[in-house]
Order: structure tokens, then sequence, then C-alpha cells
């Protein structure tokens, strides 16, 4: 499934300063990491490029500060250096949160190590040269240009039962980490798509990732707001935090955005989501 849409989200509560100037949403479960996945590994091939596309973007928009965003135990930043590892998972892969750091510093969660991951794997990839083309609907096909990734990165993790004034001012403070300021944004759908899922089968689920995959693709700021945090958690959906931080970071930013979903699909009883936000 794919979508885009323009959609003004009032005015900037920062004048001429508009610190958030481009965002990815990105999923982070282990098995997108190949040494995780082993032989299923190519079961993940289109959300591994959508997810690529995604965070190219968010590099192409010129930032002057990437903010890797997503749940962990508590609420707040985390400041390189620091390392998630992938070892619960099996593999004995460290990722640090800056390549070449000193030391390995503090503990990133899974969400954040994910994004890390994400975000080294860019400065891996060589340039593409073949055109973008739409592959199969829900599927997105990788961005011809492969930006530099110069700007310094910092971490941010959020709580997963954090109430809307507390995610409020984290947005503030994310928004507050730069000038021109990329959100990466780490989070998964519901957990409940199936018998065989995690949470085992809810009806509630799809509705709701609906929902959350159409505001994705419309910049519907008021729908990812009003996500209720009790059936979110009920619906083991851990994105629901690091969205309302994205969609409050992005209201105090105003403007106008464009939103692109570049990949929807539970292909294990999850959700997973991947889109873009531009502004315009």
């Amino acid at each position: 499934m794919t979508g885009s849409a323009r959609r003004r989200t009032g005015d900037s509560r920062y004048g001429e300063r508009v610190p958030l100037v481009a965002a990815a949403v990105c999923p982070h479960p282990p098995l997108l990491v190949p040494e995780v996945a082993g032989s299923a590994a190519p079961e993940l091939d289109d959300l591994r490029t959508a997810c690529d596309t995604a965070v190219r973007r968010l590099l192409a928009a010129d930032p002057d500060r990437v903010v890797l965003l997503g749940t962990g135990p508590v609420t707040g930043p985390i400041r390189p250096p620091a390392t998630g590892s992938l070892q619960p998972w099996g593999v004995d892969l460290d990722v640090p949160l800056v390549p070449g750091q000193p030391d390995r510093g503090a503990v990133l969660p899974l969400s954040l190590t994910i994004g890390a991951w994400l975000l080294a794997r860019q400065d891996e990839r060589p340039p593409l040269t073949a055109a973008p083309a739409q592959t199969a609907p829900g599927h997105t096909a990788p961005d011809s240009a492969a930006p530099a990734h110069t700007a310094p990165v910092s971490a941010v993790q959020v709580a997963a039962d954090a109430g809307l004034a507390e995610l409020a001012a984290l947005a503030d403070q994310v928004s507050a980490a730069g000038d021109r300021v990329a959100l990466l944004v780490l989070g998964d759908g519901s957990a409940c798509r199936g018998e065989k899922s995690p949470g085992y089968d809810d009806p509630r689920a799809l509705p709701y990732d609906q929902r959350v995959a159409g505001a994705l693709a419309d910049v519907d700021l008021d729908v990812l707001l009003g996500l209720d945090p009790v059936v979110s958690a009920e619906l083991k959906a851990a994105g629901r935090a690091p969205w309302q931080v994205l969609a409050s970071a992005a209201r105090a930013a105003g403007g106008g955005w464009r939103g692109e979903l570049l990949h929807d699909a539970a292909p294990y009883g999850v959700a997973y989501f991947v889109a873009s936000w531009e502004r315009v």
C-alpha cells in the first residue's frame, strides 16, 4: 500500500525558525538485520528497501542534526557514546550510535539499535544509478541518490506508557536539537494480526493499523495524536508514543507537509509501516 498527501499542520510557534525539516518512520524488528534473520532474510527484502528509501530521503533534506526516536524503558535523551547489541537475538553484533565512537557508553534499546543500524547502512551502501521505480503494491524501489551522511546523530527514547503532555514536552526538546532537525522514528504497529501473532488475534488490530497507515500517508496529525494509549498497549503497538512525538514536533514546526507511505504489511502478525515526511 502506498499513499501521499499534502496537509497544512498549522502555524509554527517558532516563527521563521522551522526545526523539523523531514521525518522517516520505520519499524524495528530484529529480523530487519539480515544476520539475525538468517535464511529468512529475503522475506523482508522489500521492507529493507523501503526503509533505505525513507532514510535516504531523510538525509537528502540536509539536516544539521539527525535524531533517532524510539521506545525504551524511560523517557529522555541518550547521548553518544552509546551502543546497542543484537546478542539477545542470537547474533554477536554491536551497533554503535555513532560509528567510530571511543567506547560502548550507554545501552541503546532495541528500537534505537535498529535505527542506528539503518542509518549506518546508508554509509555502507554504494550509490544507485537506476531511476527509482514503483514495484509491487505496498513496496517502493530505492531512491537513486545516496546522500553523504555527515550530520551529527543523537538519540531519544520514550517510555511506552508516556502521556500526551510528556510527549509534547519531548517533542519540544527534539525540535530544539538544531535549526534543521531530521527525525528517524522507530515503531511497530499492532502485534495482534492473526492467531500466530505475538499478541494472538484481536479484531481491533486491523482497523487500528489502517488508521495509522492512513495518518502516516496523509500526515494526519490529529489521528496520530488521538491514538488511545490503553488500546495501543493492548494491541502491543510499540510505535504509539514515538508517532505522537513526531506528530507534536510536526505541528510545532507548522507549514505544509507531504507524506508517503512506502510500506504497509504484517508478515508475522506485526504491522510494519515505512513512511517519509517532507516539507512542502
